[in-house]
């Protein structure tokens, strides 16, 4: 594609599979903390086909910057095409039980972030009247689990947040992908058994950019797991408890 691509967290796995497939021809954007720090991440998008690859300073966390770096973004260069959302921490589901600043930490991070951060991308995409935005939610949002539910939790806020904000941009021009994947091996699993149907960062790369293609609105990784949930959701609650994370 040609334009304009940026990534909402320039060191996630994802984040980046996502870019290298679609970098060809366009400018990619990375945007994480320790910008100057990417040196890899950019030798891999321009070898990728990316015409150039940029870097800006980002938290994710730091809400009041939000406006302001995507504002020099897009003064930098015009518009968004592709906005691919993938920050975001798994946490410690022991800790959070005990600490309440944790438990605050991952759903600021996975679900109070992300909304901020949103909400003004739509703004721009409104305003541009065209562009896609990438949202990961996780199948840990379609029921949440007793084993990692702080975490579920945020992915269940995001996932109807995402939901509502893709109708909302019916008609606009602008839309929104939404991505549930199941457990994904990669950085932020590892040392985590994998749970049963698991992926890898590229599987979700390869399936995200698939339904980008086509224009969909949604997209689970793997595709069986729609069914699953569609019947994991009636298993009653004193089994459902027992399920691992």
């Amino acid at each position: 594609m040609t334009g304009t691509v940026l990534v909402l967290g320039g060191r996630s796995e994802i984040g980046l599979a996502v870019a290298r497939r679609i970098a060809a021809d366009a400018t990619v954007v990375l945007a994480a903390r320790r910008s100057t720090d990417l040196d890899t991440e950019e030798k891999t998008l321009l070898a990728a086909g990316a015409a150039a690859v940029d870097r800006v300073e980002f938290d994710a966390d730091d809400l009041a910057s939000h406006r302001r770096v995507l504002g020099e973004v897009v003064r930098r260069h015009h518009r968004l095409d592709v906005v691919v959302v993938a920050f975001g921490i798994l946490g410690d589901q022991a800790r959070a039980e005990r600490d309440p600043a944790h438990a605050l930490e991952i759903v600021h991070t996975d679900y109070v972030a992300h909304v901020a951060v949103l909400t003004e991308l739509a703004a721009i995409l409104r305003a541009q009247a065209s562009g896609t935005l990438v949202v990961f939610s996780s199948v840990a949002g379609a029921r949440v689990r007793r084993a990692n539910y702080v975490y579920g939790s945020a992915k269940a806020g995001l996932d109807g947040f995402a939901s509502g904000l893709a109708d909302a941009l019916h008609g606009s021009g602008a839309r929104l992908l939404l991505v549930r994947p199941g457990f994904v091996v990669g950085r932020m699993t590892e040392g985590m058994t994998p749970a049963p149907l698991s992926s890898t960062p590229d599987q979700v790369a390869d399936a995200t950019v698939r339904a980008l293609r086509a224009g969909r609105g949604e997209v689970w990784v793997p595709a069986v797991l729609r069914p699953v949930f569609a019947v994991l959701r009636y298993v009653p609650r004193a089994l459902w408890r027992q399920l691992p994370r």
